[in-house]
């Protein structure tokens, strides 16, 4: 039979003849059920992935993650993302449920903590939610700022901005409270005791 076919042609009869019996030999070691996609259709892959490879402290996990701090992301997000499990990470993961405005959520990753460690995680909420209140935005910070207070009672920055949360929405009574909790904490004349003051004596009227 190869006598009469050219050298060529005897070299691709023998490869297709090769391909034909490994395909075949590959289909029946490989014969088990294909697998099953379960994962979500509407997934939305992490912005700033944290390598698993690499030791991820505190601070840089919560730079990684703030800006899906928000109410529609956070819960979600904690769960492709989560806080590194130390005390330092319970303290971020806390100020990031309490950004996004699940203050409940975050005193129970507080409560978590020792005793003698929750003034610390009140203080990184604070440096969280810092900005926002010094924007002017004292309501949205109202309750985180009233989260601290909770841990931190002398903390004097969030009680003032606390009470300058209380009196912007009328509740007066308790803005007088952290106003001037706030005045016994800071004495010094400035900008900050002023407006304190101003606004005790409207809530006062």
């Amino acid at each position: 039979m190869f006598e009469k076919l050219e050298r060529s042609e005897v070299i691709l009869i023998l490869a297709v003849c090769f391909f034909a019996i490994t395909g075949v030999a590959g289909l029946a070691f490989d014969s088990g059920p294909m697998p099953q996609v379960t994962g979500d259709p509407i997934y939305v892959r992490p912005a700033d992935p944290v390598d698993p490879g690499q030791p991820v402290d505190a601070a840089s996990w919560f730079r990684s993650v703030r800006q899906h701090c928000n109410p529609v992301e956070v819960e979600t997000y904690m769960k492709w993302q989560p806080a590194p499990p130390s005390p330092d990470g319970h303290m971020h993961k806390a100020a990031c449920f309490a950004l996004a405005g699940r203050i409940e959520l975050a005193r129970e990753v507080i409560e978590t903590l020792p005793p003698d460690s929750r003034y610390r995680a009140a203080g990184v909420v604070f440096e969280a939610g810092h900005p926002a209140a010094d924007a002017g935005d004292d309501i949205a910070a109202g309750p985180l700022m009233e989260l601290v207070v909770e841990y931190w009672p002398n903390h004097y920055m969030a009680l003032y901005h606390a009470g300058a949360a209380r009196f912007e929405i009328g509740d007066h009574a308790v803005a007088a409270d952290y106003l001037e909790r706030f005045l016994v904490e800071y004495e010094v004349e400035d900008g900050w005791t002023r407006s304190a003051r101003s606004m005790l004596e409207q809530a006062g009227s």
